[in-house]
This record gives structure tokens, C-alpha cells and sequence, in this order.
């Protein structure tokens, strides 16, 4: 069954709310009239009017053609206005800081890239991620920036805006990082775990394709979880839901958080370099792209490695997608570069096997919409997130109606 997207209300002092249903709706329409608008959101011809003239105003939406004719007068298209705003987003990798500049419709305007400074000590890592972030807001006006988006790996301390001994960096027990970029850079800035931000910006950009329900596999370093349920993303109790890196996926291979058995153990970047025989003792994931190079030449041990990761993979999201009732797998990150179609079909053919009561529930496995720099994309769509979307703190009232 399909999932219903927001729906507006027409009850009096919730302007915010419904400019943000009205919006999210242009945006994920792709070119969509008032029409269809009201019929999406619920909302009356006269208050759909007042809307979309409003955020015309504002230089968010644009009148952009008209529908075919279907023998009456034709209808004015409406789409958002990309340049209206931009969002920087941040990602932070043990190997590499990436950075995009984001446009409000979810296209990547700009990139930047550097080495996470040797040692990762935290002092170093702030201030490479300030340098991206200002090196990518000097090549548009500062005005039109919203703010900026961190995705890094777990776990964090939400509340704190603070990183907690991620496992693959050591010497950060508890970092403030949001507040020390933050303070660095002049601007908001916002902070989630890779995986879950990848999954905003696969929603975001997706726009219908990525309706409704889906969980995102986030493959990088690690190997990490988004869940989205109903258009909107699942953080769990303390914002560190989706850590499937770390579950018990068979196995007592040691894993480098000091437990036994994990995915993480056997389906890293380290791990596959690993059972490939081991890397050159350069960057792993320099290592790791060799590898992918030469099984997507055909190599048959780099083929078979690669395939025992993406069953031991297939295996654990079998189990996801039996506790979540999700019909859609979405693999991410750029650890699928050279190999993502061998990875999806690998992981398609366990799910196909393993899934319970398929006739009722059969699962899509797809590959990403956003690319191998999913990472930073989910992070600035965090920003653009939390600025535009519908959400129930502003139907409650708690931020400014726009």
C-alpha cells in the first residue's frame, strides 16, 4: 500500500506548517499545479492560493510552463527555485573530509575534498572541517547560506551535540563538534550519523522515487543504517538508531569496538582489503578502490571476496527488513563505487531467500540516487531538512510560522 505524504490543515495559526506541506509537495512533485497541490495536501483552493503566491513572493517557487492540455484551460506548473538557498554539508570519514554546497532542490553545486589531518586529533579535525565549509561558502554569497550539516560516524550524544568515542577515531571520548565548528565557521550547523543523514538526503533529492519507507545502508569506512518510515526519519531514543555495523552478524571475528561477531568485522573497507589478502599498507580505502577496480574487471578473487561481504550484508538486512516491514533496500556510500550493481544483486538474491512472507511484502533492492558522496549530501540536506520540511513541532506551534 502506498504511504501518505503530510497533509495540510486549515485550521487558523499554522502558516508555517502548511507553507512547509506546500513546498515539500513542489519539490518532490518535480512541476506540479495548484490543483494537484490541494489534492495532495488537503488544503483549500483559497489557502493553497495564498501559499503559493506567498512563496512566490519569497523566490522559493517559480511558475515554470503549463500541463498538456486536457480540452480546458492548461494548468500553470509550479517548481522550487534551486538557487532560492544553499546548505553546506560536511562528512566526516576516518581517511577524508568531504564537503558539497547543496541547492534547495537538492543538486550538489560545489565540492571540496582534503585528508583528515594526520593523528585525527580533534583540534586538527575542527579546523580542516571549518577550511571546507568556508572554501565552498566563498563561491557563492554567504547571504544565501542556511547553515551547515555534519554527518559523522557514531555515536553521539544528541542532546550534547557531541561525538562519543566513535570507534574508528581514537582520542575523541566526547567532542563537541557541532558547537566547535559551529563557532569556527559563523554559521548554524546541525549533526546526525552518517547513516541516518544519507538517508535525509536520499529522501530529499529522491523526491517521489524515495517516498514513503525505505532503509538506507550506508557502506563507507563502516557500515551503518538510515531508517525512513512514512517520510520521515527514525532516530531512536538517544539519535543513535541504525548502528547495524555493530550487531551480532555470525561469526567471533574480533571487531576494532572490542566485541566479537559484528558486521563491521566482516563487511568494512578494512575487513574486505583484509580478506583479499591485505592492502599495499597505504590508505585503506585507496586499497579498497583497487580492489573494486579489478572486480569490476572481472578478477574472480576480488569478485568472490566482495560477494562473501554482500551475503553476510544481505543476511543482516534480511532481518531489518523483517522487524521494520519495509519493501524497499536502498545501498549507498562510496564503498559501492566500481561495484554497486554487484553488490545490489548479491544482496537482492539473500533478500529474495531470506525474507519472510515475500508474496505479501516483496522487498526492491536499489543503489542510491545521491552517489559515493552520500555522506556530505545527507548532511546539508539535514540543514535544508530542518529548515523546510514539515515537520509536528511546527504544526504544534514551536518555530516561527514563515
Amino acid at each position: 500500500m502506498a504511504e501518505e505524504s503530510w497533509q495540510g490543515t486549515n485550521l487558523p495559526r499554522v502558516g508555517g506548517f502548511n507553507r512547509a506541506v506546500v513546498l515539500d509537495a513542489i519539490r518532490r512533485g518535480g512541476g506540479v499545479s495548484r490543483v494537484e497541490l490541494a489534492q495532495r495536501t488537503g488544503l483549500t483552493a483559497q489557502t493553497m492560493s495564498n501559499i503559493v503566491r506567498a512563496l512566490i513572493a519569497d523566490g522559493l517557487v517559480s511558475e515554470s510552463g503549463h500541463a498538456p492540455s486536457t480540452g480546458g484551460k492548461r494548468r500553470v506548473l509550479l517548481q522550487v527555485v534551486p538557487e532560492a538557498c544553499s546548505a553546506v554539508g560536511l562528512h566526516l570519514d576516518p581517511e577524508r573530509i568531504t564537503g558539497v554546497l547543496l541547492d534547495l532542490a537538492g543538486g550538489v553545486r560545489h565540492t571540496a575534498s582534503r585528508r583528515v589531518p594526520a593523528g585525527a586529533e580533534p583540534a586538527a579535525v575542527i579546523s580542516a572541517l571549518a577550511r571546507t565549509c568556508k572554501q565552498l561558502v566563498s563561491r557563492v554569497d554567504p547571504d544565501e547560506v542556511l547553515g551547515a550539516g555534519l554527518a559523522v560516524p557514531g555515536p553521539l550524544d544528541a542532546a550534547q551535540r557531541t561525538v562519543l568515542s566513535p570507534p574508528n577515531l581514537t582520542g575523541w571520548p566526547a567532542v563537541p563538534l557541532a558547537d566547535a565548528v559551529s563557532e569556527r565557521i559563523g554559521l548554524p550547523v546541525v549533526m546526525d550519523n552518517d547513516a541516518t543523514a544519507a538517508a535525509i538526503g536520499e529522501r530529499w533529492a529522491g523526491g517521489e522515487q524515495r517516498a514513503g519507507s525505505f532503509a538506507y545502508a550506508y557502506l563507507g569506512s563502516g557500515v551503518g543504517l538510515g531508517v525512513v518510515l512514512a517520510d520521515r526519519v527514525h532516530r531512536g531514543v538517544s539519535g543513535n538508531a541504525g548502528e547495524i555495523g555493530h550487531v551480532p552478524a555470525g561469526g567471533t571475528r574480533l571487531c576494532h569496538c572490542g566485541r566479537r561477531g559484528c558486521l563491521e568485522a566482516y563487511c568494512s573497507m578494512r575487513a574486505i582489503v583484509a580478506d583479499s589478502g591485505g592492502g599495499d599498507g597505504g590508505p585503506i580505502a585507496e586499497s579498497y578502490a583497487r580492489l573494486c577496480r579489478r572486480a569490476a574487471a572481472g578478477e574472480a578473487d576480488a569478485v568472490k571476496v566482495l560477494r562473501q561481504a554482500a551475503t553476510r550484508l544481505g543476511r543482516s538486512l534480511a532481518a531489518v527488513v523483517g522487524m521494520l516491514d519495509v519493501d524497499r533496500v536502498v545501498l549507498g556510500g562510496p564503498a559501492l563505487r566500481h561495484v554497486g550493481d554487484l553488490v545490489r544483486d548479491r544482496v537482492a538474491t539473500v533478500l529474495d531467500a531470506q525474507v519472510w512472507a515475500p508474496e505479501v511484502r516483496p522487498v526492491r533492492v536499489q543503489t542510491a540516487l545521491i552517489g559515493e558522496h552520500a555522506g556530505a549530501v545527507g548532511a546539508a540536506s539535514l540543514v535544508l531538512d530542518r529548515s523546510y520540511s514539515p515537520r509536528l513541532t511546527t504544526l504544534l506551534g514551536a518555530e516561527a510560522p514563515a
